[in-house]
């Protein structure tokens, strides 16, 4: 493995793992062979694009543009690869980002059934409620529920999902049930991600739309944590029926106001912009959008 485009290769994923033992193992290449190739293709370039320390490898400022510019490259050509072996197959790495409560209920049991039909692919997940950028941290693909923000991305709808109100039998019990929108404003509201619950929108119910403003003692940085904290008793909380259905099955939830329509919320898988999608992510969509909807 000492030609270029191996070299670029290596600088790829030596940059998204941040280990040089890693990287090699991924492209069969000793630590000490990885470490060679890295140094040599600096030598080309005529610049320091990793920074080494005991704890791992990372970019300098060169390397990260550096990287920038030749992922399209290296995406562009497994493009050409997967398109000349008509077969199907899939290889490479896969990186897909996505909120931890869905990722682990919903996207992770899906999984072993694509990843069976695709031996040679590597998925790298990144689970995190906070909107990763897709551009800088190389992601090929998004799982992002709600309205899109990023006319400039690529995007497709996977698939649409109710919207419900839920809190715990024991708030319930202390605080009352809410019986219209309005009457939100005596409850605790339990804030999301993103500010989700400052503003609950398009309440419907006999050709009546309201909409209601509130705030909420309790912020959380993730929908697992707004699950977990409603559960608890500390408040009401807007959330997807797929990321409670658990807790509404045992009754550790009772939905709130189920004779009032929410308004349903949308899952798109969006592609970075300013690049073609890859095969895999391509693949992991129509896969993703399939296994939704059974």
């Amino acid at each position: 493995m000492s030609d270029r485009l191996s070299a670029l290769r290596l600088f790829a994923r030596l940059a998204r793992t941040g280990s040089f033992s890693r990287a090699g193992r991924e492209l069969a290449l000793s630590q000490s062979s990885a470490s060679r190739i890295a140094a040599e293709l600096e030598r080309e370039v005529g610049a320091a694009l990793l920074t080494r320390t005991t704890r791992g490898v990372t970019l300098t400022e060169a390397g990260a543009d550096y990287l920038a510019r030749i992922e399209p490259l290296l995406a562009a050509l497994e493009e050409a690869d997967h398109a000349a072996r008509g077969t199907g197959e899939l290889r490479g790495t896969l990186r897909v980002a996505l909120s931890s409560n869905f990722g682990v209920r919903e996207v992770i049991p899906r999984l072993p059934a694509f990843m069976q039909l695709h031996p040679a692919l590597r998925i790298e997940r990144l689970m995190d409620d906070l909107r990763q950028d897709l551009v800088n941290e190389s992601v090929d693909v998004a799982l992002r529920w709600g309205v899109l923000e990023d006319s400039s991305a690529m995007a497709r709808q996977l698939a649409v999902s109710p919207r419900l109100l839920a809190a715990s039998p024991a708030y319930l019990a202390r605080a009352g049930l809410p019986d219209t929108p309005e009457s939100l404003a005596n409850h605790e509201v339990i804030v999301g991600p993103l500010g989700e619950g400052l503003k609950w929108r398009s309440f419907k119910r006999d050709g009546r739309t309201t909409s209601v403003p509130f705030g909420g003692r309790l912020t959380v940085s993730s929908k697992q944590a707004a699950i977990a904290a409603a559960a608890a008793g500390l408040g009401i909380v807007s959330i997807p029926f797929w990321l409670c259905r658990p807790e509404l099955a045992s009754g550790a939830l009772v939905q709130v106001l189920a004779d009032w329509q929410i308004e349903p919320i949308e899952l798109h898988a969006i592609f970075a912009a300013g690049r073609a999608a890859k095969p895999s992510a391509r693949a992991f969509a129509d896969y993703l959008a399939g296994a939704l909807s059974e």
